[in-house]
């Protein structure tokens, strides 16, 4: 048995400036090795906590042969250039089409790519992947819990699968999943059936997270529901808020073996199950100085989630709200982390570890994360910013913060980067010898995903109330192309 895989992706948040261009995967896909296709995509995704890392893990498991062609990702950001795309589509389907014929196609593909053209890119790369390969050769496709599932994604895969988690812990589980059912396919063990239904709901990131109710209930439905006998899988998309499409919001989707009335009766579960949540799946949120006071109050390590300026949805991750209000009170052992400014980097390395410099730091991207701020601050230490994550999410996989800063302004420190960087894992911590269980106060440029890693740390965990594009709340929003009635936009909303 032969299968492909290959991978495009990017979560794609509308409201933020430029464009994302191929230079942009390139960067994040580590010099574009990624681009390179099969020897380094086994190099760098075997043994690792993510979605290829699953199909290569599966592979060698049940036995079959693995011809990985491409995989390559851009850090969330603006909207995808139309030429992107179209090169990137073009590298996948030309290697595809040179490694048939095969059994099988797994997709590692995201669920929130937006370009010029396309509100659903991921649909479109689906279609073109199709042309190649006749009607009978399984295309399984992987995809975020934030994907937006549009209903002609829906019908070109033979299925779907999502994560369960948020935090994405289970990446190499879902990896390992698809292929195996992709295995059953080609066998002709299973006859997937998939059913698909789009619900009126929107759903902000930080009441998404499955290690919180309602959400942490809702998964362990999910579960059960796929221990039933008949069911194959089934998936919950909870979709990415901050993208104006028509098919941003909730998804369901099941597929049962042989019998799409089972399929679509189990939909109807899922449905049925998050529409009663509904109420509870909206955050309240908590100012930064309200935080400041709490850290004061609080045994332990309190974290405030600036989930406004999380990069990992398309945000600046230089924003200087938060930071602010941390020198303007003096706060004692808070640190602020990453704040992404290359140029600010640049002069600390300059001048070396113990030096004193004038900066202005942050608020370079844009007007709506604070302004940029005239600081005197002492370097601290240097780093190349090089780890390896060893929390649960992506685990064992290499990154970097770029070179790396720690700078403090009185008694905060700034961990200061190079790159754009969603701060989730101790390792990055570590890159300039941070100990968080040291610290009264933690400002992380995150929503959730910090809290596979280092929330169980903490003795507190907030939301923060700070402005940005990352902002959970639909009141800051603007939406032109979203398909209406919804909730909680309009509250009179009624599910079909």
């Amino acid at each position: 048995m032969r299968i492909i895989s290959g991978g495009i992706q990017h979560e794609t948040n509308t409201f933020a400036e430029g464009m994302t261009t191929l230079a942009d995967f390139i960067r994040d896909s580590h010099a574009g090795d990624q681009l390179a296709g099969h020897d380094t995509v086994i190099e760098r995704y075997s043994d690792t906590g993510t979605i290829h890392g699953g199909y290569l893990a599966a592979a060698e498991r049940v036995g079959f042969e693995l011809v990985p062609v491409l995989n390559t990702r851009a850090y969330p950001s603006g909207m995808v250039a139309r030429q992107t795309f179209d090169q990137l589509c073009e590298l996948l389907t030309s290697r595809i089409a040179a490694e048939l014929p095969a059994d099988g196609i797994l997709l590692d593909l995201h669920g929130a790519m937006v370009t010029e053209e396309y509100e659903d890119a991921e649909a479109e790369i689906v279609r073109r992947v199709r042309e190649l390969v006749p009607d009978d050769i399984p295309i399984v496709v992987t995809l975020d819990l934030h994907a937006n599932i549009s209903p002609a994604l829906a019908e070109r895969a033979t299925v779907i699968i999502g994560y369960d988690t948020y935090p994405h812990v289970d990446m190499r589980e879902r990896g390992e999943e698809a292929a195996e059912l992709i295995s059953r396919i080609v066998r002709g063990e299973v006859q997937p059936q998939q059913a698909y239904r789009q619900l009126p709901l929107l759903t902000m990131p930080p009441m998404q997270c499955t290690l919180r109710q309602p959400m942490q209930d809702i998964v362990a439905q999910l579960h059960a529901l796929e221990a039933e006998a008949g069911i194959l899988t089934a998936t919950i998309a909870m979709g990415f808020p901050f993208a104006d499409i028509r098919d941003m919001g909730v998804t369901v989707l099941a597929t049962a073996d042989g019998d799409l009335q089972q399929a679509e009766e189990a939909v109807e579960r899922l449905a049925t199950i998050l529409w009663q949540a509904r109420d509870n799946l909206q955050p309240q949120l908590t100012t930064i100085e309200r935080a400041i006071q709490l850290s004061q109050q609080q045994e332990g390590l309190v974290i405030f989630a600036d989930g406004s300026d999380n990069p990992g949805g398309g945000a600046p991750c230089d924003g200087t709200v938060a930071l602010a209000a941390l020198i303007k009170a003096d706060c004692p052992s808070a640190v602020v982390g990453c704040l992404f400014d290359p140029e600010t980097v640049q002069q600390a390395v300059e001048a070396g570890e113990g030096a004193t410099i004038d900066v202005t730091l942050g608020g370079k991207t844009d007007d709506r994360h604070g302004q940029p701020l005239q600081l005197r601050a002492e370097v601290l230490r240097l780093s190349d910013g090089d780890f390896r994550f060893h929390g649960a999410m992506a685990q064992g996989l290499a990154d970097t913060l770029g070179n790396t800063a720690l700078l403090r302004i009185g008694g905060v420190e700034v961990l200061t980067t190079s790159l754009r960087r969603q701060l989730i894992d101790r390792a990055m911590l570590e890159t300039v010898d941070i100990d968080p269980t040291a610290l009264q106060l933690l400002v992380l440029k995150s929503a959730v995903h910090f809290r596979a890693d280092i929330g169980p740390l903490a003795s507190l965990i907030v939301d923060g109330d700070t402005p940005g594009i990352h902002r959970p709340d639909f009141s800051c929003f603007e939406y032109h192309k979203l398909r209406r009635p919804v909730y909680p936009l309009d509250g009179d909303t009624e599910r079909s």
